[in-house]
């Protein structure tokens, strides 16, 4: 039985959820150290993180500039755990997360992610949200990700992540593992709420996102693998633009509530 773990939580400008989300992981994680690695967060972001230290006593701050790749990397060089988790900073936990992922551990897994559900703004309908997982379980399959995985540190440990890796870093991470030798487990009893940033909700930013994905997918994959599985992906999109409406995402919503 795992006792603690490190926690990594990757900060840029985070404060529309942060308090959330680190609320839930100390809720639902046994957390030894929380090492937050932060883009240079210009908002309250570092203020909301004091609070926690000031709170618990064990937060650790890094500032790194650059990619996602390299701020995953900084952070995982600080592990002191046999097993730490990734938690994005716009995700809030589901009850009991650790205690339910510990019954997937065993010699041969290197991982085990909770499913990532998008939460559209207003949006309630359970049947969308089951959509929702299942598109997000099939993207998992095809190109991993790290909203919130607990990682065995020995199958990392050696990692170097492509630095120009803004995007896909997550995918690396997971078929490195799976070259180690490890299995990779998908929680069907655990999983995370992912609120994106308000900023998120537009046309213009989910285009951007969508060309950095593209450009970050086609160097890290081969062109006609990625021509294959990028149509999954703006499914999930597309399924979000239907639901919330072209013009709810023009304004983006101030204050995304809790389903």
């Amino acid at each position: 039985m795992v006792q603690s773990i490190d926690v990594v939580v990757l900060t840029k400008n985070s404060e529309h959820l942060l308090d959330r989300c680190l609320a839930s992981v100390y809720r639902n994680v046994p957390v030894k150290n929380l090492i937050v690695v932060d883009g240079f967060s210009t908002d309250r972001t570092l203020k909301i993180v004091e609070e926690f230290n000031k709170k618990y006593g064990n937060v650790k701050v890094i500032a790194v500039e650059g990619s996602r790749a390299r701020a995953r990397e900084k952070g995982l060089r600080q592990i002191t755990t046999d097993w730490f988790m990734f938690v994005d900073s716009d995700v809030i936990l589901s009850r009991s997360w650790f205690r339910n992922a510990e019954r997937h551990l065993a010699a041969d897994v290197g991982a085990v992610w909770g499913v990532n559900i998008d939460v559209i703004p207003n949006m309630k309908d359970k049947r969308i949200l089951k959509l929702q997982s299942l598109v997000a379980r099939q993207c998992f399959s095809l190109r991993g990700g790290m909203h919130d995985t607990l990682i065995r540190r020995e199958a990392v440990e050696d990692i170097h992540i492509p630095e120009q890796l803004h995007a896909y870093e997550d995918a690396y991470i997971i078929n490195w593992i799976k070259a180690k030798g490890y299995k990779i487990v998908v929680g069907d009893d655990i999983f995370c709420l992912h609120f994106k940033p308000p900023a998120n909700w537009s046309l213009q930013n989910g285009v951007s996102q969508a060309i950095v994905d593209f450009r970050c997918g086609v160097l890290y994959s081969h062109l006609y693998s990625y021509i294959f599985y990028y149509p999954i992906f703006m499914i999930q999109w597309f399924l979000q633009l239907s639901i919330h409406g072209a013009r709810n995402l023009l304004t983006p919503q101030r204050n995304p509530k809790m389903i």
